[in-house]
């Protein structure tokens, strides 16, 4: 499939106009956005519940549906008291059973409440993610609550060479389940599918955001832009869709009052070429052949040293790239476009520095950056290392 011309790619649609070909400058990230205005809704006043609204997501979703017309109440569920004012707030563990008796009265659950983080055991991150979603999906059934949003990712279509540009939100999901977050998001939606057969009347709309960035926002993904280098593996055909979190809350916005069900995707419009994020970031790329890197990232992780699996890198090898046609037709637009969000997640990682998904501290930076300065990660330190050992050999 071919590619739109490159105003397309980068969110300057037809309908916003703009010279073909034009070029934009990167606005800095003190440029702040026009705030998106509330969706057109004309149904009764909604009880609305937002699991994880202490901080993140969860906290600007809180804050943006307290101040909505469309909603009659908010409740706040975190297992700490947040900051977020004109909400109740309900402090909790969303795996309690004894959520469901907090849930009395509310007719739609937002649950945002999930480990995304690298650090945690992933064992323990994982019974989080999954207990969490299925004690809420159970306590709502039993509340009385009539719809539930959950919130995964666009990465559950998986990163293959054949996709489709963008994917339909229809498309398969096609990831693969190694120990890694992946997985608890592909349970998340397995669990999500079967709530409404077995509990009727209940609904289940899951949103897929391409990679998110925004304060707080801290994954391996976000991370491949705090390296020296940018990786590219030889052969592949990176294509790069960010998803501000404001954006992001908007579109949770529409999904709890209604306006979107199902399957859902969200992102800026369009996307990025790997040349053209080049460009804009200043950073170069260095190219390593496939077997070497992914072979090299599968031993590093097993050692501990990287927190994802050698399959996430096929998220920065090949498109997953979504199209969010939903959302549009219902009459959401993002605010941000890919340049924009990509030039405030350089100035949110500025003076970090990791290594294929590793954050490294002054001492460890100074000397890993400094003897394999020509590198993106380990996967490309581990090479550079046994290129040294072969050429001792000789």
């Amino acid at each position: 499939m071919s590619s739109p011309p490159s105003h397309v790619r980068s969110g300057l649609t037809a309908e916003q106009g703009g010279p073909e070909g034009a070029e934009e400058a990167v606005p800095s990230p003190e440029t702040a956005a026009p705030a998106a205005a509330g969706p057109e809704y004309d149904g009764p006043p909604l009880v609305v519940a937002v699991t994880g609204a202490a901080s993140g997501v969860g906290a600007l979703l809180a804050a943006r549906l307290a101040g909505s017309s469309a909603v009659k109440r908010v409740l706040a569920i975190d297992e700490r008291r947040g900051e977020v004012t004109g909400v109740q707030w309900r402090v909790l563990d969303v795996r309690d059973p004894a959520v469901a008796e907090r849930l009395a009265g509310v007719d739609v659950v937002v649950h945002l409440a999930q480990d995304l983080g690298m650090t945690a055991d992933p064992k323990t991150r994982s019974a989080y993610n999954v207990r969490g979603t299925q004690t809420v999906l159970t306590a709502a059934a039993a509340a009385g609550v009539h719809r539930v949003v959950l919130c995964t990712s666009a990465m559950v279509y998986g990163a293959l060479d054949d996709n489709e540009i963008p994917l339909a939100e229809d498309a398969p999901l096609r990831a693969t389940e190694e120990a890694s977050l992946v997985g608890d998001l592909l349970e998340i939606e397995r669990l999500g599918r079967r709530a409404p057969m077995a509990h009727p009347g209940l609904s289940v709309t899951v949103l897929r955001p391409a990679v998110v960035v925004g304060p707080e926002v801290d994954t391996v993904l976000t991370r491949h832009f705090e390296a020296p280098r940018l990786l590219v593996v030889a052969g592949s055909r990176p294509c790069w869709q960010f998803c501000h979190v404001d954006d992001l809350t908007t579109a949770l916005e529409y999904a709890a009052l209604g306006l979107v069900e199902g399957e859902v995707t969200v992102g800026c419009d369009g996307w990025l070429e790997q040349e053209e994020v080049e460009e804009i970031t200043g950073i170069r790329r260095m190219e390593l052949p496939a077997s070497l890197a992914l072979g090299t990232a599968a031993r590093l992780h097993r050692l501990g040293l990287t927190p994802a699996p050698a399959g996430d890198l096929a998220y920065t090898m090949y498109p997953w790239v979504v199209s969010g046609s939903r959302l549009h037709e219902a009459g959401w637009r993002p605010v941000h476009t890919n340049e924009e969000v990509l030039g405030q997640l350089l100035a949110q990682v500025a003076g970090n520095h990791a290594v294929a998904g590793r954050r490294l501290g002054g001492k460890d930076a100074a000397t890993t950056l400094g003897a394999a300065g020509a590198t993106v990660a380990l996967v490309g330190t581990a090479a550079l290392v046994r290129r040294a050992r072969k050429r001792r050999r000789i």
